[in-house]
C-alpha cells in the first residue's frame, strides 16, 4: 500500500513539472510571475475591455479561411511537447479539458491569445475561472511566440476536422 502511494505521489509530481514547459532556469517566484503578467497585461489590453470574443492579447484578426497541413504539422510537434501532458486531442480532460471542439466554441484570436499568455485572461474570463475550478489547475503559460501559437491553433483546427 505505502508503494502504490509512492508511485501515485510521483505520477502527480511528474505530471505537474511535465506542464511547465522547457524552461532550465529555477521557477519564477510570485513577484517575477506578476510583473511579467502585468507588463502584458497592459501592453496589450485592460481588463476592463476585456472581450470574451477576442479575449486579452494582441491576436485580432486571425486568418482561417485556408488550411495549412505543414502549420499544422509543426503545430501537433509543439503540441507534443509542451501540451499532450494536460490535453488530449478528443472530448476527454486529462489535467485540462480536451482540445476536440474546441475551435468551435472559441475565435482564432481567443484561442491565440489565451495559448500565447493565459494569466491575464484567467483573471478576468468567466469561464475560465469555471474550468479552473472544475481543472483544478491553472494552465501554465508555456512561452510561446506567435507564430508556435498559430501553428498550435492550426493543429486544433485539424483536430476539429480543418481540411
Amino acid at each position: 500500500m505505502k508503494s502504490l502511494k509512492t508511485l501515485a505521489f510521483a505520477a502527480v509530481t511528474l505530471a505537474l513539472l511535465s506542464c511547465g514547459g522547457d524552461k532550465k532556469d529555477s521557477i519564477p517566484t510570485a513577484s517575477s510571475e506578476t510583473s511579467a503578467t502585468t507588463e502584458t497585461t497592459a501592453s496589450s489590453s485592460s481588463p476592463s475591455s476585456y472581450d470574451p470574443k477576442r479575449g486579452l492579447g494582441p491576436h485580432e484578426n486571425v486568418d482561417v479561411s485556408k488550411f495549412d497541413p505543414a502549420m499544422a504539422a509543426a503545430g501537433k510537434k509543439i503540441a507534443e511537447v509542451k501540451c499532450t501532458s494536460c490535453h488530449k486531442p478528443t472530448e476527454e480532460k486529462l489535467v485540462g479539458p480536451g482540445w476536440k471542439g474546441v475551435t468551435t466554441r472559441q475565435t482564432p484570436e481567443w484561442i491565440m491569445n489565451f495559448i500565447s499568455n493565459p494569466d491575464p485572461m484567467i483573471a478576468v474570463d468567466p469561464e475560465l475561472q469555471k474550468q479552473l475550478e472544475l481543472c483544478l489547475v491553472r494552465m501554465p503559460n508555456q512561452g510561446l511566440n506567435d507564430t508556435e501559437a498559430r501553428e498550435v491553433l492550426e493543429y486544433m483546427r485539424e483536430i476539429d476536422g480543418a481540411k
